[in-house]
């Protein structure tokens, strides 16, 4: 009986730690008051209503979208077959390539987003868009070749050497047979990089430029010259949003099924 209440104390202290932020910046969204404050000063849907008005914060979340969709999807199509090559079969190298492939996760973001700044957009004077881009898809890469890596080591290999016994060629085996059967993998490397991907800050923040922000880095400026629960309230939409990524996902896709 003691263990029992012990785990039950346990949990609620557990959810209280992971749900405790998200419920203090909701109803800090929803406060009626000039100025960011918890608990709130009245309840109120003006400071959501403004962050749809705030033009900053409508042309960095349509970056912040180009650069997580578009960057994923770039991260996919060279990350793939990095997986497919490293597990099927013996590279030269194969550690080193690895070792490389993973340095965007194993180096902290903000020596990344120096070092492309010091070494590319500086002496190749390449602009803050294709930067930011170049940048996010060199950090979504781990993750899909990862986790696509992950899912090909579940697929048996005989079922491609039957395909192509059978007359398949090596490139039709390969979209016909190995991606669909990976695409539980595929798509929890696109959920991941999209979330990583809108969500980072180091690299950006380096790599920003005059209107040129993505949504985060146009919030923390946000916050630098006013301090309203505007920002909250953003911050909260965004909440609901990856929220609703993963329903959707799991709704139309079934992606418990595959996890």
């Amino acid at each position: 009986m003691t263990s029992r209440l012990l785990s039950y104390v346990t949990l609620t202290l557990v959810l209280i730690f992971l749900l405790g932020p998200f419920v203090i910046i909701v109803a800090a969204a929803l406060s009626g008051g000039e100025t960011l404050a918890f608990p709130p000063q009245g309840l109120s849907l003006k400071w959501v209503m403004k962050v749809f008005e705030v033009e900053s914060f409508r042309a960095s979340f349509a970056l912040s979208m180009f650069l997580a969709i578009f960057g994923t999807l770039a991260a996919l199509v060279l990350g793939v077959p990095v997986a497919y090559a490293a597990s099927r079969y013996r590279l030269p190298f194969g550690e080193t390539i690895r070792t490389i492939v993973s340095a965007p996760i194993i180096v902290p973001g903000i020596i990344v987003g120096l070092a492309l700044l010091r070494y590319l957009v500086i002496p190749l004077d390449v602009g803050v868009g294709v930067a930011l881009f170049i940048a996010h898809t060199a950090l979504i890469l781990p993750y899909a070749v990862r986790v696509v890596s992950a899912s090909l080591d579940n697929l048996r290999s005989d079922i491609e050497e039957a395909a192509v016994i059978l007359g398949s060629s090596r490139v039709a085996t390969f979209f016909r047979i190995v991606l669909p059967n990976v695409q539980s993998g595929i798509l929890a490397a696109f959920i991941l990089g999209f979330v990583t991907s809108f969500n980072q800050v180091p690299v950006s923040l380096f790599l920003s430029g005059p209107g040129v922000r993505t949504l985060p880095i146009d919030m923390i400026w946000y916050m630098e010259i006013t301090y309203d629960p505007s920002v909250a309230a953003l911050a909260a939409l965004l909440a609901f949003l990856s929220i609703s990524i993963v329903f959707l996902a799991e709704r139309f896709l079934g992606f418990s099924r595959y996890v």
